[in-house]
C-alpha cells in the first residue's frame, strides 16, 4: 500500500483515481505549516500540491519514504527541485493541462476587443443604449499573428482558421514544413508586426521574448491593430503598448497577465478604456483544474508502481558510474547549447551532437539532454528541463543526432555542438581543461580559447588593421568594460572574429553602432 498526502485545494473529481486504486490511500490536509508538514511527511509515499505549499529540503529530508512530489500545474518554483534530485525524488507537473483553457481565453479576448464587449456592457447595465460608439471588426479575412507556435499558439492558430481568418506564425523552432502542415504561414516578429490585424502572444518570459512586442514593432504596425496576451507580462512592453493607444496605432488591447500581478492602482492599463483587463485567469476553468489533477494523479501512480512515466521535470537516475564522469560536463553542455542556439540564425532543423575523447565509451544520453536544454532555453525558459528537452525538441521536428570519434584532436575530451538550419550551419566545441575548467574551443572554423561565462560579444568581421581598436574604443565610449578577448582567423586580410567576455550587457543601441563600423559584418550578443 501506498500513503498519498494532498496538502494544496485540489480538484476532488481529479484525483479520483488516487481514491479508487487499491494500492492507494490519501489524505487531504490543507493549510498545513512546513513545520506541520515535517511532522506527518514521514509517513508518505508521495506529495501533491499546487501552488500554496512550499516544498522545502527540510521536507523532503523529512519525508524518508517520499518517491514523488507532484504539482498539479505547468511551474514547480515552490518545489525545491536541487534537494528532490538529491534524494532521488521525482518532481513531475502537469504541462498540457490547462493549454485548451488558456486557447480559449485567448478566443475569448480577441473576440472582446474585436466588439468592445466589455465596454458595451459597461455603459448598458449604467442606462446608457448607445449602438453608435461600439462598432467592431469582424474576425474572418482578417490575420492573425502568433507569436509562439508551442502548444497554445498552435492550437490558437487551428481555431482562427476555423474562423476564416489569416494566420502569421512566428517561433524559432517553427520549420516551413510544419508551418504548412498547419496551415499558417511562417514570419518573423517584424512581418507579424506589419501585417497582422489582431497579434497574440504565447511564448515564455526570457531574455529574448522580453519586449518582443516593443516601439520597433508598434511603429510598423497597420493603424486599427489589437493586441492580446495570456501569456506572461513584460513579453508586451507595456509602456510601448499604452503610446501606440495613445497616438492611434493600436484600436484596443487585452490582458490577462503583467508584469507585476497584482498590477498597481494606478497602473495604466486599468482605466484605459481601450485596453481589457483581466486577473491572470488563463488556466481558470473547471475543466483545466481537473485535467491538471487528472495528469498529475496519473502521473503519481505509474511512479509509485514503477511504470513508465513522462512528465519529471528533474533528472531522472543516472547510474553513479556514468554520473561520476558526466557531472562535470552537465554544466558545460548547457552553455554550449545555450550558445550556440543564440548564433542560430532561423529555425533550428537539427542539434548535432559530436563527443570525443574520454567520453566515447561513456553512455552520453544525461549530457545530450542538458545541450538540447539548453539549445532550447533561449526561447522556451521554464518550459523546458532536462527530462522533457528530447520531447519538447521531437514536438518541434527538431532532430538531434549524435556522433562519437575517439580522437580529439589535442584535447583529452571534446564536445562539439552544430545546429542546422535554412541558413546555414553554426557549429560550437567546448572542453575542460585540467586547472582552467570550461572553455570554448572553436567557433565555426575558427579556433578560440575562452572561459564561456557573463556575457559574450561576437564579432564576425574583415581581418584589417584598426579593427579591434574601433571595436574597443566604442565599447569603452558606451561604458562597456571588456573583460577578455580573443581573436579566430583562418587565413591573414581574411573572414574573422572577435570574441569579447564583457562586464555587462551592451544596449541596442551600442550593438548598433558596432554593426555599422567598417569590415563589421555581424554582431550578437550572447548571454549566459
Amino acid at each position: 500500500m501506498f500513503k498519498v498526502l494532498v496538502s494544496d485545494p485540489i480538484s476532488d473529481m481529479g484525483i479520483q483515481q488516487l481514491h479508487d486504486a487499491p494500492d492507494i490511500t490519501v489524505d487531504k490536509k490543507t493549510g498545513l505549516t512546513e513545520d506541520e508538514l515535517v511532522a506527518i511527511i514521514g509517513d508518505y509515499d508521495a506529495l501533491l500540491v499546487r501552488s500554496q505549499t512550499k516544498v522545502t529540503e527540510r521536507i523532503m529530508q523529512a519525508g524518508s519514504k517520499l518517491k514523488v512530489v507532484g504539482r498539479a500545474g505547468v511551474g514547480v518554483d515552490n518545489i525545491d527541485l536541487e534537494a528532490a534530485t538529491k534524494r532521488g525524488i521525482v518532481v513531475i507537473n502537469a504541462p498540457d493541462g490547462n493549454t485548451i483553457a488558456t486557447c480559449e481565453l485567448t478566443f475569448a479576448m480577441m473576440m472582446a476587443i474585436a466588439r468592445q464587449i466589455p465596454q458595451a456592457y459597461k455603459k448598458t447595465v449604467g442606462g446608457e443604449w448607445d449602438r453608435k460608439t461600439f462598432v467592431g471588426v469582424e474576425l474572418r479575412n482578417k490575420t492573425l499573428g502568433v507569436v509562439g507556435m508551442g502548444r497554445i499558439g498552435s492550437e490558437v492558430a487551428k481555431r482562427a482558421k476555423a474562423f476564416g481568418m489569416n494566420v502569421i506564425g512566428y517561433d524559432p523552432f517553427l520549420s516551413e514544413e510544419r508551418a504548412e502542415k498547419m496551415g499558417v504561414k511562417l514570419g518573423s516578429v517584424n512581418d507579424i508586426a506589419a501585417q497582422a490585424d489582431f497579434i497574440t502572444v504565447h511564448t515564455p518570459l526570457t531574455n529574448e521574448t522580453r519586449g518582443i512586442i516593443g516601439k520597433d514593432q508598434f511603429a510598423i504596425m497597420k493603424k486599427g491593430v489589437r493586441i492580446i496576451n495570456c501569456a506572461r507580462g513584460g513579453i508586451v512592453d507595456e509602456k510601448a503598448l499604452i503610446d501606440a493607444i495613445d497616438s492611434g496605432i493600436v484600436a484596443g488591447a487585452a490582458f490577462d497577465v503583467f508584469v507585476e500581478e497584482p498590477p498597481a492602482p494606478d497602473h495604466p492599463f486599468l482605466n484605459n478604456p481601450k485596453i481589457i483587463v483581466t486577473p491572470h485567469l488563463g488556466a481558470s476553468t473547471v475543466e483545466a483544474q481537473e485535467n491538471v489533477a487528472i495528469d498529475v494523479s496519473e502521473e503519481v501512480l505509474h511512479i509509485l508502481r514503477d511504470e513508465p512515466f513522462k512528465n519529471a521535470v528533474n533528472m531522472p537516475p543516472v547510474p553513479a558510474s556514468v554520473l561520476n564522469i558526466l557531472q562535470p560536463y552537465f554544466n558545460l553542455g548547457e552553455k554550449l547549447g545555450r550558445i550556440a542556439g543564440q548564433m542560430a540564425d532561423g529555425a533550428v532543423k537539427e542539434i548535432h551532437v559530436s563527443y570525443s575523447g574520454e567520453l566515447m565509451d561513456v553512455d552520453v544520453s544525461p549530457l545530450t539532454r542538458y545541450i538540447v536544454k539548453g539549445v532550447l532555453t533561449n526561447h522556451l525558459a521554464g518550459e523546458v528541463n532536462i527530462v522533457n528537452a528530447m520531447h519538447l525538441a521531437k514536438n518541434r521536428d527538431v532532430n538531434v543526432v549524435i556522433q562519437k570519434s575517439a580522437a580529439a584532436q589535442t584535447f583529452k575530451n571534446l564536445v562539439t555542438v552544430t545546429l542546422k538550419t535554412k541558413n546555414g550551419d553554426r557549429t560550437l566545441s567546448g572542453t575542460l581543461l585540467s586547472g582552467y575548467g570550461e572553455r570554448i574551443v572553436q567557433i565555426d572554423q575558427y579556433p578560440v580559447d575562452i572561459s564561456p561565462e557573463g556575457t559574450l560579444l561576437l564579432v564576425s568581421h574583415n581581418d584589417k588593421p584598426g579593427i579591434i581598436g574601433r571595436v574597443g574604443t566604442l565599447l569603452g565610449n558606451n561604458d562597456v568594460n571588456i573583460a577578455s578577448m580573443q581573436v579566430g582567423r583562418k587565413v591573414v586580410g581574411g573572414s574573422a572574429i572577435m570574441l569579447l567576455t564583457i562586464d555587462k550587457q551592451a544596449s541596442d543601441e551600442v550593438l548598433a553602432e558596432l554593426t555599422k563600423l567598417p569590415e563589421i559584418m555581424n554582431v550578437k550578443e550572447l548571454a549566459l
